[in-house]
Formats: structure tokens, C-alpha cells, sequence
């Protein structure tokens, strides 16, 4: 068995023995977390002495975005590294590889937003097409990679198991909403249409589905109001890992038999994927986050009730097991 090293943090306060968690999980991870966290500071100092807008929104919104996502991720990949001390290979090749990867992408989306134009789509000139290219390429790589840290939790026993099917779960719908990007680099019809009528093409891809990008939006994550947006399925997507582990961890505070937790588990994951596809499913449809049509609030009702009552059940059984428990230590 590999055993994870003591890393520099140990031994210090409770924060401290966190960040020494995280380091000894994976160095490059917890270094690029903590530096991210660091250029989110100076990208929201940023957007206070920088009026410029791109697109309607700061020009520095977006690299304050990336930054908090991938300091989130790296920190949250780290974390779940602990688990696979069997795995030194997945956790070097990946952690690296992801590190690396979240340096180059938010290099970019910061130089581009200091040059006063967009990171993502931006094909204007042969620099711009070329920035594009190398983050598509990158984040691809990464997405790919850590399919294996996907197959080590897939393998990887498990003594908290309600833990176990959390993390495997979490990290596989968190791939599958990565893939989802892939959809906002298609050229809409629009541009397409353009193009074939001798127009030079400017811009290839989209967040807005229906409209073009830069329209009224929500506050901070600027998703459409009035039009379908792919950026919240994969939002939603990139963060069942981090919301199935919360939900694996804090199921160890209820006294309820393990079998019990792991129902629970697995009954969110479900539902947080059907949650995902029925936002995907509406964003494609065109339909807006808080304007979605009779079929768009019939299917969310759908799942609201179907989610409800699965949970209900869940809690009824839990109930009736821990009777049975308790009963049997008596006996």
C-alpha cells in the first residue's frame, strides 16, 4: 500500500490540519487551489478599478468565475485523493495533469479579459482562434484523465459505503456534465447562416440557446432569462461531486443503519441526475431558467414529486429499521 505523506500543514490548528489533508492527497492540487483562491482576490479587486464590460457583463466576472470553479475542484480532487492510497499512479498522472490544465485555462481567460475581448468562442483572429483551441484541447484532456480517478473509486472499497457510492457517483455525473461543454462549441444556425453567406465567422459556439450571448441575464453567473442556457446543466453537472460528497458526509451525523445512508445516497444521486438532464433537455428546448413553458415546469413538477416521495419512503423504512435495531440490542 502506498501511504500518503505527511505534508507541510500538520500539526498546526484545525485549518491547518485541512489544508494538510489536502496536500496529502495531492501537493500540485492543493498548491493551484490555494493559488486560485489568490487570483479570485485579484480578479474581484479587479472588477472595482476596471469598468470595462465584454459582452454586457465585468471584464473580469469571468476569470473570477474560473478561478473560484477550479480552486473548488482542486481542492475537492484532493480531498478525495486520501481515499486512494492504493492509486499513487491516478493521483500523480491526474493531479498534475488537471493542475497544469487549470493554470493554462485560467492564464488565458485572464489574458484575454486584460486584452478587453472574449476567452471562449472567440475565432476573430488567428491568436483568438488559437487560445480557443489550446483551452478546448486542454479541458478535454483533463476531462479525460480523470476517467481514471472515476475507475479508482469504481474499485476502491470502501469502509463508510453511503461515502463510497458518493464519491464513485458524484465523480462520474461530474465527468458527464464536463462532456456538456462540448455542446456550447457547436456554431448556432445563426452563425452558420452567416458564414454561408460569405461572412467571416467571429465567433463559433454559444452559451445562449435561441439568442445570441450577452443578453439579459441572472446576477454573477449571467445565465440567460429569456432564453435557454447551457452554462446551468453544466454547472450542475461539474458539481454533483462536490454535492453528493456533502451529502455522503453529512449522512454520518443520522443514526440510521449504514444500508439505510446508502438508500439515501444513491436516491440523491438519481434524482441529481435527472435533475440535470431535465435542465439540459430545457436549455437545448431554448427555455429560459425562470420562464420555462407548460412541459418545462410539468417535468421539474414530476420530478419534485417523484424526488418527495422516494424520500418520504427512505425516511419511513429508516424509521422502521432503527426500531428493528434497537429492538434486537434489547433482546
Amino acid at each position: 500500500m502506498d501511504s500518503l505523506r505527511i505534508g507541510p500543514f500538520a500539526g498546526g490548528t484545525r485549518r491547518a490540519a485541512l489544508l494538510d489533508q489536502f496536500w496529502r492527497g495531492s501537493p500540485p492540487l492543493t498548491a493551484v487551489g490555494l493559488f486560485m483562491l489568490a487570483v479570485a482576490g485579484a480578479s474581484a479587486i479587479a472588477m472595482f478599478v476596471d469598468p470595462r464590460l465584454i459582452t454586457g457583463a465585468p471584464a473580469w466576472l469571468k476569470p473570477f468565475k474560473f478561478a473560484v470553479s477550479t480552486a473548488i475542484y482542486s481542492l475537492t480532487l484532493a480531498w478525495i485523493f486520501q481515499w486512494l492510497s492504493d492509486w499513487p499512479r491516478v493521483r500523480r498522472i491526474v493531479g498534475w495533469t488537471t493542475a497544469l490544465v487549470f493554470v493554462l485555462e485560467v492564464a488565458i481567460i485572464d489574458a484575454q479579459a486584460w486584452r478587453g475581448t472574449t476567452s471562449h468562442f472567440n475565432v476573430s483572429t488567428p491568436l483568438d482562434m488559437a487560445l480557443f483551441a489550446v483551452m478546448g484541447t486542454a479541458i478535454l484532456l483533463q476531462t479525460l484523465v480523470s476517467v481514471a480517478v472515476a475507475a479508482a473509486l469504481w474499485r476502491q472499497r470502501f469502509a463508510d459505503r453511503a461515502l463510497g457510492w458518493g464519491l464513485r457517483l458524484g465523480t462520474t455525473l461530474t465527468i458527464v456534465g464536463a462532456l456538456t461543454g462540448g455542446l456550447m462549441t457547436r456554431p448556432t444556425d445563426a452563425q452558420l447562416a452567416d458564414a454561408r453567406a460569405g461572412n467571416r465567422m467571429t465567433i463559433a459556439g454559444a452559451h445562449t440557446v435561441g439568442s445570441i450571448d450577452g443578453g439579459p441575464g441572472l446576477p454573477v453567473t449571467g445565465w440567460s432569462t429569456e432564453h435557454g442556457d447551457l452554462r446551468l446543466p453544466h454547472f450542475i453537472g461539474l458539481h454533483a461531486i462536490q454535492a453528493l460528497a456533502l451529502v455522503a458526509v453529512g449522512l454520518r451525523r443520522w443514526r440510521r443503519p449504514e444500508a439505510v445512508r446508502v438508500r439515501t445516497v444513491l436516491a440523491t444521486a438519481v434524482s441529481y441526475a435527472s435533475l440535470f438532464l431535465l435542465l439540459l433537455w430545457g436549455a437545448l428546448r431554448g427555455q429560459s431558467v425562470i420562464a420555462p413553458d407548460a412541459t418545462a415546469l410539468a417535468s421539474i413538477g414530476l420530478w419534485a414529486v417523484f424526488t418527495a416521495l422516494v424520500f418520504g419512503w427512505i425516511g419511513i423504512g429508516s424509521r422502521g429499521a432503527s426500531r428493528a435495531t434497537l429492538a434486537g440490542i434489547a433482546a
